[in-house]
C-alpha cells in the first residue's frame, strides 16, 4: 500500500448518518438514502466523504455510526434529517483504494495496522475518512469503485 502525505483544507459538509453494522449496509445507505437526498438538494457532482465515527473493533455493531457527507458552500443550511459539520484541515496520510465495498474494511485494517506504522507517520486525534472525487463512479456490473483513505497525522 502506497501512502502519500497531503495537506487538506477544512471542508464544510452536509451529512446523513447511518447507524448500524459497517459493511454492505453502508453501500445500500449511499445508494438508497444519501444519493437520492443529494440529488433532491442539487448536491451531485461534488466531493463526498464517508466518515466512520466509531471503531468497529471496540463499538458494538448496532451502535456504530457512519456519516455520508457532501461538500457544501459556507452558507449552506441543512434541514433535518441532514446536519452540517466541518471536516478539519491538516496533514493526512492518504492511500488509494480500488475495489468493492466488501474489501474496504480490510483495506482500512491494513492501512492502520501495517502501512501506516511502516511509514513512520504518527496518527493524531481526528476523523478518518474516505474521500470520493466529484466525478466518482462505481462499476454497476462489478461494484468496483475508487476512493482515498485519509488518516490525520503529525
Amino acid at each position: 500500500m502506497d501512502i502519500k502525505v497531503m495537506d487538506l483544507p477544512p471542508r464544510k459538509v452536509a451529512y446523513l448518518r447511518y447507524t448500524g453494522p459497517f459493511g454492505p449496509a453502508i453501500g445500500s445507505f449511499w445508494r438508497d438514502v444519501f444519493n437520492p437526498w443529494r440529488a433532491a438538494h442539487g448536491l451531485m457532482a461534488r466531493t463526498t466523504y464517508g466518515v466512520a465515527q466509531d471503531d468497529p473493533s471496540t463499538t458494538p455493531p448496532e451502535r456504530c455510526r457512519y456519516d455520508a457527507c457532501v461538500e457544501v458552500d459556507e452558507g449552506y443550511a441543512a434541514e433535518a434529517p441532514a446536519a452540517t459539520a466541518v471536516l478539519p484541515g491538516g496533514r493526512y496520510a492518504v492511500a488509494a483504494y480500488r475495489g468493492d465495498a466488501s474489501g474496504i474494511g480490510a483495506a482500512w485494517g491494513a492501512f492502520y495496522s501495517q502501512a501506516l506504522p511502516a511509514s513512520g507517520y504518527e496518527t493524531i486525534p481526528g476523523p478518518c475518512f474516505e474521500r470520493y472525487p466529484a466525478d466518482y463512479s462505481e462499476d454497476t456490473a462489478t461494484g468496483v469503485f475508487q476512493c482515498e483513505l485519509c488518516i490525520p497525522i503529525k
